[in-house]
């Protein structure tokens, strides 16, 4: 049972785009950095630096409930607000209400226990920076930069009169300053730099997507040129004849067979390259998209090798093989994580072999539906077979096989 468990769970990790698998990392690392360092900085020196008193005491301990209660509500804003900071959602204007509430109670108990005389002074400024993280780590993708420190400021100030006027040892009043500021500066930057790098990403992937489309009406765009190109002068053509057949129809002339037999072979002419403007369309030529696939995954950053004997093979193969290297190639980019891919094509023993590998451990998000399916099914039809799956822990491999010793239907998208 465990061991489905953890089977499910790693490939609804590989399913994950790199932007998903990065922005989850980063939200996990935000959860467990605010209570690391929230419990760390407040319960340590609270165990030695507390007053063994009763009003400490109870001070001491309502002040760890407040930090609870705010890394419990910062993890609980954690993803509105990084939605909010990547344009995502709209945060509603009160959202962090409560948050700032918890802020102020906890800075009041500090000081509190400052003018109490229940805790020393490292206690204090440890205890400041502790609640300060929860609150700076979400009210840092709020607001703009200038306007964070501003305000930040503001708190510095406001602390180190507080303190000031609790004990008025500079040193300690000074230190209260510069962890204020440690404080604040250490959440913008924790932040900050994490959702600037996931909006990168994001953006990145957005222009992959735009790229994927623009293709795609580039394609589309050729497709119609060339129908034009085809029919727009056969059609005049025939408009012409139709149109001068009437004429001498009406006028009894014999000719007007003769010009109908034009435009019926002009018609069937404008078929048949109507056809083989459509096959051309459709075919996959293999020799174009190994060039391609090693391509894009060049561009992608990914050691892409390619070692193929392409050269006359039947047509049919070569288009079937086409597609399934086009799948496999988008499969990598789009659901591996993978540094290196090896493309390989060989001839044995009257079987054309393809067979592409990669060490992201992916490539199967078609597997099971329709992308691997597809590729079977026009395998199948040149009496090829597709075999996909894990070889070993971390490398994917997809091998097709073809036949060549035997007759192959035409292979159709």
């Amino acid at each position: 049972m465990l061991r489905r468990i953890r089977r499910l769970q790693q490939r609804h990790w590989r399913e994950r785009s790199k932007a998903e698998r990065v922005e989850l990392q980063s939200v996990v690392t935000w959860y467990l950095t605010t209570w690391f360092f929230s419990l760390s900085w407040l319960l340590l020196p609270l165990v030695g630096g507390l007053a063994r008193r009763p009003v400490p005491l109870v001070l001491g301990g309502l002040l760890l409930v407040v930090a609870v209660l705010q890394c419990a509500d910062a993890n609980r804003l954690t993803r509105p607000v990084l939605d909010h900071y990547l344009g995502r959602a709209e945060l509603p204007p009160r959202a962090l209400r409560g948050s700032a509430v918890l802020l102020g109670l906890a800075l009041a108990l500090i000081v509190a226990l400052a003018a109490l005389d229940g805790a020393d002074g490292v206690t204090s400024r440890f205890a400041i920076g502790a609640s300060l993280l929860p609150f700076g780590l979400l009210y840092g993708l709020v607001v703009p930069i200038p306007v964070f420190l501003r305000r930040s400021g503001a708190v510095a100030v406001v602390l180190m009169a507080a303190l000031g006027l609790a004990d008025a040892d500079g040193t300690g009043i000074l230190m209260t300053g510069v962890v204020t500021a440690f404080g604040t500066l250490f959440a913008l930057i924790a932040c900050r730099c994490g959702a600037w790098t996931l909006a990168v990403l994001w953006e990145a992937e957005r222009a992959r997507e735009v790229q994927a489309r623009l293709a795609v009406a580039e394609e589309r765009l050729r497709f119609g040129r060339d129908l034009h190109d085809v029919l727009g002068r056969n059609l005049s053509v025939i408009s012409l004849k139709a149109e001068l057949a009437v004429q001498l129809a009406r006028r009894g002339r014999p000719e007007a067979v003769e010009q109908m037999i034009e435009v019926q072979r002009i018609a069937q002419e404008s078929q048949r390259e109507v056809r083989e403007v459509v096959r051309g369309y459709r075919e996959a030529d293999l020799v174009v998209e190994l060039a391609g696939a090693q391509g894009v995954l060049s561009a992608a950053g990914i050691d892409c090798q390619v070692r193929a004997e392409a050269d006359g093979l039947p047509a049919g193969v070569q288009a079937a093989l086409g597609w399934v290297v086009r799948e496999a190639a988008t499969n990598v980019l789009r659901h591996g994580d993978a540094a290196r891919c090896s493309v390989g094509l060989r001839v044995r023993e009257g079987r054309v072999v393809l067979t592409v590998e990669n060490d992201g451990a992916a490539g199967d998000g078609g597997s099971g539906g329709s992308g691997l399916a597809g590729l079977r099914e026009r395998l199948a039809a040149v009496n090829g077979t597709l075999d996909a799956g894990l070889v070993g822990r971390d490398r994917f491999r997809l091998v097709a096989e073809v036949p060549l010793s035997q007759e192959v239907s035409e292979v159709t998208s």
